[in-house]
């Protein structure tokens, strides 16, 4: 079955469970750019984040029989997050890992839905090789954030709304890259279907793993420092099917600084109204960076989230 295939398959399994969000036109944004600059409103999504897509086309793909031994996954919180409300809202037992730096506010919407959460690591791929470990040692099922096709298909799905809802009036998509999940789904269906469309993955410069993977051929191990954008920090597994996806399919990167996300974080806010977590502000400050590389083009801008603690809003805004 074809990546398309997939993600279609995905969008009729996980449709009575997630909202169709938002294409919003941004009328501050194509007058910096001189073109149409829209908004997908994944900040609008159940959980407040895109990752219940592929959460729940994940858990939806299990058997009876897995789903009766139940679930083990890591996260840096919004894929925890996603995981934790299809277990409660599927009735499906399990456990979330996480590593040390996560944000409180993530944890505590986790363990919203009863779902125990345990600490392991300082990072999340160390985060996510000890529940590998636990998961096969405890004979549960493992889902990954992002190396995973059911993971990969069910964010594809937003593709699939941008399609529909552009007329296929698109001409750039800037999404946030972590590990790669979201991307490598958006940029699989919307390829398919409008083969002109370019694709940038946009990445902290603190902690910008696959960007700087893809540059050098090969997954690799690299220190990440504190950002704004913590649903995209943190390093990837060695054997992520994510890594060739981003190779054929994204088309460029951009990388931007910590105040650069700030800045779209407090944009976003004060000129939408809307809450947006810092891996939300990372493409949007990627098209303020480079606004007339963007000129009268066709963009579309995945805000992937509002997930953000009040102590980190009060660090954005003051």
């Amino acid at each position: 079955m074809s990546m398309i295939q997939k993600i279609e398959q995905a969008e009729q399994r996980i449709r009575p469970y997630i909202r169709t969000t938002p294409l919003e036109h941004s009328l501050p944004l194509s007058r910096l750019t001189g073109g149409p600059v829209w908004l997908k409103l994944e900040n609008f999504q159940h959980t407040g984040s895109f990752k219940v897509r592929g959460a729940m086309n994940a858990l939806l793909s299990l058997t009876p029989e897995q789903r009766e031994k139940g679930v083990v996954t890591a996260s840096s919180g919004n894929h925890g997050i996603a995981v934790a409300f299809g277990l409660h809202t599927l009735h499906i037992p399990g456990m979330i890992f996480t590593n040390e730096g996560t944000s409180s506010a993530k944890v505590e919407a986790i363990r919203a839905y009863d779902v125990p959460v345990h600490f392991w690591g300082t990072d999340c791929v160390v985060a996510e090789e000890h529940a590998r470990a636990y998961a096969a040692e405890h004979d549960m099922v493992y889902i990954s954030p992002y190396n995973d096709l059911h993971v990969i298909a069910g964010q594809g799905t937003i593709g699939v709304e941008i399609s529909q809802q552009a007329q296929g009036l698109v001409d750039v998509v800037l999404a946030a890259l972590g590990g790669g999940g979201m991307i490598s789904g958006i940029a699989s269906y919307l390829k398919t279907i409008f083969p002109h469309v370019e694709i940038i993955g946009c990445s902290p410069e603190n902690s910008a793993v696959m960007a700087k993977s893809v540059q050098a051929g090969r997954i690799l191990e690299l220190e990440s420092l504190p950002t704004l954008s913590d649903g995209t920090a943190g390093g990837v597994e060695q054997d992520a099917i994510t890594f060739p996806l981003c190779q054929q399919l994204v088309d460029d990167y951009i990388l931007v600084s910590e105040e650069e996300i700030c800045q779209a974080m407090r944009l976003c806010m004060q000129t939408h109204h809307m809450l947006i977590e810092g891996a939300a502000g990372v493409p949007l400050a990627a098209l303020l960076k480079n606004a007339q590389r963007f000129r009268d083009k066709n963009v579309v801008i995945v805000l992937c989230g509002a997930n953000v603690g009040l102590e980190t809003l009060r660090t954005v805004l003051y």
